[in-house]
């Protein structure tokens, strides 16, 4: 046998023990940073017009902005690659495109709910105080899935603190809802209710991903902060969202 033969098969040993670098095996990660976010998609129906036509406005009033969380190879951010508490409330995250997630659920006497939702790679309202890693969102409580007018939104409920807080007063760019994210020294940030107009960042729909990308939501491990519209969430938090 010559010493490349011997060579190739001493590689697909090591390949066997340790999983060759080719394959995928779970959910990979990257660098806050290298997240490279999805492109805008959403269903060509009813259903994605109603997530383009009441797709939020947030402003962010201080504290990191909206990155994208996942990327087409399904690559997420683990809890030790978040941005650290150690920089404050931009902390090296005041300069991205953002992304948006959306998914919906049809409700009691013909109601219809919108889960929105961002990430952020930390949520520090100072030095030293918060967590790497942020979920936040707003559920649009709509009358019905067969209208797009501003009148059809029945509530908007911002994500605070692990619940959703509901009101039926609300400031509206013509469909969008305005939303502020902030935080009031020393608690940590949260979404709320606002009367300036914010940005808008590229909505990608739960109908529209992939199965890798989906998965990796599913699966990823976000530590303390938990993907709002996966599975084993998005029903929990719309039924807790009332007004």
């Amino acid at each position: 046998m010559s010493i490349l033969s011997k060579f190739v098969q001493f590689l697909v040993v090591i390949a066997a023990v340790n999983g060759s670098p080719l394959e995928r095996r779970g959910v990979g990660t990257l660098p806050a940073h290298e997240i490279v976010g999805l492109p805008e998609a959403v269903p060509n129906n009813m259903t994605g017009l109603l997530y383009k036509t009441y797709q939020p406005f947030i402003h962010v009033l201080n504290g990191c902005l909206p990155f994208p969380a996942v990327d087409i190879n399904g690559n997420i951010k683990y809890d030790n690659e978040g941005l650290p508490i150690t920089g404050g409330e931009e902390n090296d995250c005041s300069s991205s495109v953002g992304q948006i997630y959306a998914r919906g659920l049809q409700g009691e006497n013909g109601s219809y709910a919108i889960l929105y939702s961002v990430y952020m790679p930390v949520d520090s309202p100072s030095p030293g105080l918060g967590h790497r890693h942020e979920w936040e969102g707003v559920i649009i409580w709509l009358a019905n899935s067969s209208a797009t007018t501003a009148d059809n939104i029945l509530a908007v409920c911002p994500s605070a603190h692990g619940g959703w807080i509901c009101s039926t007063e609300f400031l509206l760019s013509e469909t969008g809802a305005l939303l502020s994210y902030f935080s009031i020294w020393p608690v940590n940030h949260q979404m709320g209710l606002s009367a300036v107009k914010g940005g808008q960042q590229p909505l990608v729909a739960w109908e529209s991903m992939s199965d890798l990308v989906k998965g990796a939501l599913q699966t990823g491990n976000f530590s303390t902060a938990t993907v709002p519209f996966k599975d084993s969430t998005f029903r929990e938090n719309i039924a807790t969202a009332t007004f």
